[in-house]
């Protein structure tokens, strides 16, 4: 049975992903009401929106760093520290340049928690139930995602300050955060690694008394192994889990998820449908997305990481060849259910793995900028994508456009049949004997 501690602390770092969710909706009710009160050309207004997903790519790049130095648990607290900052600052931003620097930082906040929290929930969660505690990050994302079009929704007629209101509301979360990390304790994997036995040791007998000796022997031979070798991440030895986690990454993004959920509207429009429509379809996208994701958790470790992404390949490749097939045949009338049916696949596959798989396939001397490398990738080609989409959609088509993200999930097939190892139920040191080139 599954440790209460380790539940509680996994619980705890997940709240990561439900500011990381929360801080990428919350602009969606807050952003005309900015431009229309700094008087934002279309150009500074674009800057405006995407200023956080700059922050984002940064965050994720370097997020490794701090985690490696400072340790998971202090990282984390700096990151609830970024998220409150933002929150605050945004919400009493009094020009345009300031509410930048505010939004920046919480985008900061987003990409380091995207490398640190799925990091050390792997480090603590027995292996026979890390998919479903890693997984609580991919589903607090989604849930805070809801919860900031619902709060938008409660707030939008509070009067002409309602924008700040929206943004300002994220601290609540942020102190929460912040406080129940306290409670948390450093990573068992991390104190080990840097010297500290004994309180390594306590941690690992609270997570699971019965094979404290074992785990830390494998930790400490794990170490020693890297000793010897090069710690850098770009050594051979590495190779096999550095190509998984930059094409894992790469093809979450070219599924086409973050077009789609971004200018869900746009696409209904492009099928001739109003703006009624198209804003139950967000709201509609939202939900789903929550149902799926919590179906995925709650199955990644009975069914395994390669199943749930074998049955997500499938139908993300039939729901993307249809929509494609009614963009060039001008018939619209599936296109509502196939992209409900597309984000369903996607929330069960793609959604509830990646930060999984990501987290579980480096050894313990790199893991920090392992997880770093799979996340920058992620947040890269989603800023590409989403940065794209409007202009490859005008330029090449509906149907072109959704025909190549299809003929992305083709290759992703293919990836998972040939290259992806299932790392269910195996110890991290487990899955680094059988991944890295001793």
């Amino acid at each position: 049975m599954l440790q209460r501690k380790v539940l509680f602390w996994s619980i705890v770092t997940a709240l990561g992903g439900f500011l990381f969710g929360f801080d990428t909706a919350v602009i969606s009710g807050a952003e005309k009401a900015i431009q229309q009160l700094w008087r934002l050309s279309a150009v500074e207004h674009g800057f405006t929106i995407s200023i956080a997903l700059i922050g984002t790519v940064l965050g994720a790049m370097f997020g490794g760093i701090p985690s490696d130095k400072l340790g998971r648990r202090q990282t984390l607290r700096w990151i609830a520290v970024l998220y409150l900052v933002s929150a605050v600052g945004a919400a009493l931003a009094p020009a345009w340049v300031p509410f930048l620097v505010f939004r920046f930082l919480g985008g900061l906040g987003v990409g380091a928690s995207s490398v640190t929290a799925p990091l050390y929930i792997s480090e603590i969660s027995p292996a026979d139930s890390r998919g479903k505690l890693v997984g609580l990050f991919q589903f607090n994302i989604v849930f805070g995602i809801l919860a900031a079009y619902l709060s938008n929704y409660l707030l939008a007629s509070t009067g002409e300050h309602s924008w700040r209101l929206m943004l300002g509301v994220q601290a609540v979360p942020a102190v929460a955060f912040l406080l129940f990390l306290f409670r948390v304790p450093e990573s068992p994997r991390w104190l080990l690694l840097h010297g500290r036995l004994e309180e390594g040791r306590d941690v690992l007998h609270i997570i699971n008394p019965t094979n404290v000796d074992a785990t830390v022997g494998a930790i400490l031979a794990s170490q020693a192994h890297a000793a010897q070798q090069s710690e850098s991440l770009w050594s051979p030895q590495y190779r096999t889990p550095v190509l998984l986690a930059m094409a894992f990454a790469f093809f979450n993004q070219v599924s086409g998820i973050n077009a789609i959920i971004y200018y869900a509207p746009r696409i209904f429009e492009m099928t001739g449908r109003g703006q009624d429509a198209a804003l139950l379809s967000s709201a509609g996208i939202g939900l789903v997305n929550f149902i799926f994701t919590l179906l995925g958790v709650n199955l990644i470790d009975r069914f395994g990481r390669r199943t749930l992404m074998l049955v997500g390949s499938v139908g993300l490749i039939a729901t993307l060849g249809l929509v494609a097939r009614a963009f060039y045949t001008q018939q619209f009338g599936s296109v509502p259910v196939l992209l409900f049916s597309y984000i369903a696949f996607f929330a069960f596959s793609q959604g509830a793995v990646i930060w999984v798989f990501i987290s579980e396939i480096f050894p313990n001397a790199v893991r920090a900028s392992g997880q770093a490398l799979g996340s920058s990738t992620h947040w890269v080609i989603a800023t590409v994508i989403a940065f794209t989409f409007p202009w490859f959609s005008e330029h090449l088509g509906g149907g072109n456009t959704f025909a190549f993200f299809c003929a992305m999930m083709v290759l992703q097939l293919v990836f998972v049949l040939r290259f992806m190892p299932e790392t269910k139920g195996t110890s991290l040191e487990g899955v680094e004997k059988t991944l890295v080139m001793h």
